[in-house]
């Protein structure tokens, strides 16, 4: 790609989207068996970013903010993630629980899209799944002080070299560090098309915890 014309390169590609087909006969009546089913296809054809989603978050001003995360879970009836409770997204959640998530895998030609409320998981789900974790990344999680202003990269590596040398694996969790899981009230699963006449389903929570699922114009 030639770095002088970027713009015009970007402007002109074009990729059609003909692997799959989504149609009524093939959705499951329920949202999470059919987010799964498409979980285990893309971890099939990639399994070093299947898991990777975007979290949207909305900061007191009403900015929205995007970021990459990981998928840890499908339980307690959501979505679950790790991260920082005092980074910005974990700040932006304790001020709006309102969040959305978004799964593209381009290998199928598939996207997710979920929106809901977010919860913390209980003190002993994030013990468990921070002890689960490599021996650094633990060590990684104290010495972090994410989205913070740093004087440099000295400033973090010779935190973390300290501390490295004066743990043991049995690292215990630090308490700003654990975990969230999204509750959807809204899951959109979109398979692309020939000739961006994509195939979306969109599931709505209703009463007594089921779910309307509507087509949707590509």
């Amino acid at each position: 790609m030639n770095k002088d014309n970027i713009f015009e390169e970007v402007r002109n590609v074009r990729n059609d989207f003909t692997k799959f087909t989504l149609l009524e006969a093939d959705i499951d009546a329920d949202p999470f068996s059919q987010f799964k089913k498409w979980m285990q296809a893309a971890f099939e054809v990639d399994n070093e970013t299947a898991n990777a989603m975007i979290l949207s978050t909305v900061d007191d001003t009403a900015m929205p903010s995007s970021r990459v995360m990981l998928l840890r879970g499908i339980d307690n009836g959501g979505f679950s993630f790790f991260t920082n409770y005092e980074s910005h997204k974990g700040n932006q959640l304790e001020q709006n629980k309102n969040a959305a998530l978004c799964f593209f895998w381009s290998a199928l030609q598939r996207q997710v899209r979920i929106q809901g409320v977010i919860k913390k998981l209980s003190e002993n789900e994030s013990d468990e799944y921070f002890s689960s974790r490599p021996f650094e990344s633990k060590v990684g999680a104290w010495v972090s002080k994410q989205s913070k202003v740093v004087k440099n990269r000295a400033e973090i590596d010779d935190a973390f070299t300290a501390l490295l040398a004066n743990s043991t694996p049995d690292i215990k969790r630090p308490p700003h560090w654990g975990g969230f899981v999204l509750i959807p009230n809204k899951i959109e699963f979109w398979q692309g098309r020939a000739s961006r006449l994509h195939d979306r389903f969109l599931y709505t929570l209703i009463e007594n915890n089921t779910w309307k699922i509507e087509r949707l114009s590509p």
